[in-house]
């Protein structure tokens, strides 16, 4: 995130709407049957972009786009004292480190409204996701509910025809019965006159 460092908070704030707008706009009209969709997916990415603004923002503490002023604390040098300024070098060196401990607690201070003012945008944003999501969810019961609606009488049309067919194939050895019924009746004719012809 270094190429962070030349951009001020009200450009940051910009450029999160305007990544946002865009990524909404190109892939609204990519998925122009999905609105409902590609709404939850920006709202989702607006809120990891400022979520992730935040933890940089926390990340970066003494920057001076979010620190206003100079450090409250500093330690007093005290090796540089004549003739004892030796045997006071531990004692500056532990104001140093408070002042340090100071001043970096007051550096969090300085950030933190900032960091809370982009995690508030990301819950906001988190809060407005909330009734896409159960939009689209009942969009997808309902196109369930319609599927199963669509194969139950899938079913029934597979059950009616297969009804169908098993009547078809019951009337067909009767009708083999009658075409073989009149071909087994010439027999005896045939051998009649042949039997004639001997005779003769």
């Amino acid at each position: 995130m270094d190429f962070l460092t030349g951009i001020g908070l009200e450009q940051l704030r910009m450029w999160i709407w305007i990544l946002a707008l865009v990524f909404a706009v190109v892939v609204g009209l990519w998925r122009r049957r999905q609105l409902v969709v590609v709404a939850l997916a920006t709202v989702l990415l607006f809120a990891t972009f400022n979520a992730g603004a935040g933890i940089y923002i926390l990340k970066r503490l003494g920057d001076p786009r979010w620190t206003m002023g100079e450090p409250p604390v500093s330690a007093p040098e005290l090796s540089g004292t004549p003739i004892v300024g030796r045997q006071l070098a531990p004692l500056e060196s532990a104001l140093e480190s408070i002042a340090g401990g100071v001043n970096s607690f007051w550096e969090f201070n300085q950030a933190l409204p900032v960091a809370l003012d982009f995690f508030a945008r990301s819950g906001w944003a988190l809060l407005a996701a909330i009734p896409l999501i159960i939009v689209i969810m009942i969009r997808n019961f309902r196109a369930a509910s319609r599927r199963r609606k669509e194969l139950l009488n899938l079913s029934g049309a597979v059950a009616q025809l297969q009804a169908e067919l098993a009547a078809i194939k019951g009337n067909l050895p009767e009708q083999a019965t009658l075409v073989v019924a009149p071909e087994q009746g010439s027999q005896p004719e045939k051998a009649r006159t042949r039997s004639s012809r001997r005779g003769e």
